[in-house]
């Protein structure tokens, strides 16, 4: 299945190491969506992400690649299946697929593994908008089903010379209609099967590990490199004027997302960051390689402005996307491929037209509008087919009662394990020999007259254990134990939450402090813990008891 002719190994380089950048995304997605879900779904969350490298990679070797790339089957709406299994793969990309020119000498398989690539990050975008809610095995098939019908013939339309769309004049850099807009209409369409969370939207969790999504955050950022910058399917001046388009739209939809939020929710947070971070990203995606710096700039600051206020999309649509795809992936995607209309510049890209700003009138404004109309209602048909034909026959949405550990429900596992008992060391491993303990507490003689001195503690305000066990001994203590536990406050407190929610969290995290004391330290005892918190420190009286 080698070609015949001659390769360009540089070329040929950039596309796979681009193809490696676009591969790590998918990770990295995983990464992104799993720190803003709740601790015990985060595993769930990863395997939805991760099993899309499995599932689609091998749909797209057998069936995907042929329909998004043989041979047009005569109706511009699919290939015809030639190319299945790549059984027939014997020449490199035809000299005017995709973006290339004549120019363009790579081999056919680092097209096919590129492209692969795409495929399989667009239909994980949906796990962000579902979280909580998806069955493992029907979102499986529901992967495989979808990356063949759906995909594979968008792919098609924009991607071959033979597809309607790519005849008609219409215009996808890297995928904001193939990718974005699709998954976009997806997302609605799957919403619409698997329903709401319970209790939303009168209830918001925090996310567990905001550092975690602020990593896949970066991931994403530097994989849209490879996702924007291989398109050309060359290392030239092009794929250079893509990756810096990239970027600098990222960095202007992070600086106007974070101004709007200041603005309006009163703070700058580093989740709304990176939010408009990747709005910029996913709005430049259909442009990169065709316009100019100043205009890639331009759409990066639009899409920070407009992704931030779709934030309120699914509360008019009534649509719980819970981790925002719409506003961010759908929006983003179907403005940026509008804005091609306005920004396009030839001269940038000699296979490009020039946008209205750029006097080449209303003809590809127009050309993009009718491609985004057409691939929402392609896909939002298709998809809410696909996803009520398995929910009718093997299920999609969990169990009500497992939404909330899903971790638990699907892989028996959780993903933290740091709570007060549960990282306690255990019996097992390697034997070492153990640390010499410090001082306890002197023995009491039998039937001495004990005290019980409880008190509920601000984790925050206990900045070491072992100075409080040292000063409850010296206060007299005879033994104490320290548990987790939760407690309702007197009022509820306020949480903010990431991009402008906000949370009114009654029960707070509290250490409960149990302490066994002679009675004529009872005082000094409740004098100490009052230092920590005054209000919650009680005494009880126990039995005579011997203590050893």
């Amino acid at each position: 299945m080698s070609a015949d002719v001659a390769v360009n190994p540089g070329d040929t380089a950039w596309v796979l190491v681009c193809t490696g950048l676009v591969l790590f995304m998918t990770p990295g997605l995983a990464v992104f969506y799993g720190g803003m879900v709740r601790s015990r779904n985060v595993l769930a969350m990863l395997q939805q992400n991760m099993i899309a490298l499995g599932v689609v990679s091998l749909t797209w070797v057998f069936v995907g690649y042929t329909i998004a790339f043989g041979d047009d089957a005569g109706s511009g709406l699919f290939g015809n299946l030639e190319l299945f299994g790549l059984t027939d793969l014997k020449v490199p990309p035809a000299p005017h697929l995709h973006v290339v020119d004549a120019r363009i000498t790579i081999p056919a398989l680092a097209f096919v593994a590129y492209q692969m690539m795409f495929a399989v990050i667009t239909p994980a975008l949906v796990t962000g908008a579902t979280a909580g809610r998806l069955k493992f095995g029907g979102w499986v098939l529901f992967l495989a089903i979808w990356s063949i019908v759906v995909y594979a013939p968008i792919a098609h339309w924009l991607w071959h010379p033979g597809g309607w769309l790519a005849k008609l004049g219409t215009q996808d850099w890297a995928g904001g209609m193939v990718v974005h807009a699709s998954a976009g209409a997806a997302v609605v369409a799957v919403l619409l099967v698997v329903g709401r969370r319970r209790n939303w939207p009168h209830a918001a969790a925090p996310p567990n590990s905001i550092p975690l999504t602020i990593l896949g955050a970066g991931i994403l950022w530097f994989g849209w490199f490879g996702f924007n910058g291989g398109d050309g399917l060359q290392a030239n001046g092009v794929a250079a004027q893509a990756v810096l388009n990239t970027h600098l739209a990222a960095a202007a939809g992070m600086l106007v997302w974070l101004l709007v939020e200041r603005l309006s929710d009163g703070h700058s947070t580093v989740v709304g960051g990176v939010s408009g971070a990747v709005a910029g990203l996913a709005t430049v995606t259909p442009t990169a390689g065709y316009v100019n710096t100043l205009s890639a700039i331009a759409i990066g600051a639009i899409a920070g402005l407009v992704c931030h206020f779709a934030l309120r999309l699914k509360y008019l649509l009534r649509l719980d996307d819970a981790l925002d795809v719409l506003a961010v992936h759908f929006v983003g995607g179907m403005l940026g491929s509008l804005l091609l209309g306005l920004f396009g510049d030839n001269g940038i890209n000699p296979l490009g037209r020039d946008g209205l700003f750029l006097g080449g009138g209303g003809g590809l404004l127009w050309d993009q509008l009718v491609g985004v109309v057409s691939v929402v209602a392609f896909s939002f048909v298709l998809t809410w087919l696909i996803a009520a034909g398995i929910q009718a026959a093997i299920g999609l949405r969990v169990a009500g009662k497992d939404q909330d550990r899903l971790d638990q429900a699907q892989q028996g596992t959780d993903a933290y394990h740091l709570g007060g008992v549960t990282s306690l060391a255990a019996p097992g491993g390697p034997q070492r020999r153990p640390r010499p303990g410090g001082a306890g507490a002197a023995p009491m003689p039998a039937g001495h007259p004990v005290k019980l001195v409880s008190a509920l503690l601000d984790p925050s305000r206990v900045s070491d254990s072992g100075t409080l066990r040292e000063e409850l001994l010296g206060a007299g203590a005879i033994s104490l134990t320290v548990s987790d536990t939760t407690a309702a406050t007197e009022g509820t407190v306020r949480q903010v939450l990431p991009r402008g929610y906000l949370q009114e969290q009654p029960l707070l995290a509290r250490l409960r402090l149990d302490v066994l004391v002679p009675a004529e330290a009872e005082q000094a005892v409740v004098d100490l813990l009052s230092r920590y918190e005054p209000r919650l420190v009680w005494a009880s009286d126990v039995a005579p008891v011997v203590v050893t």
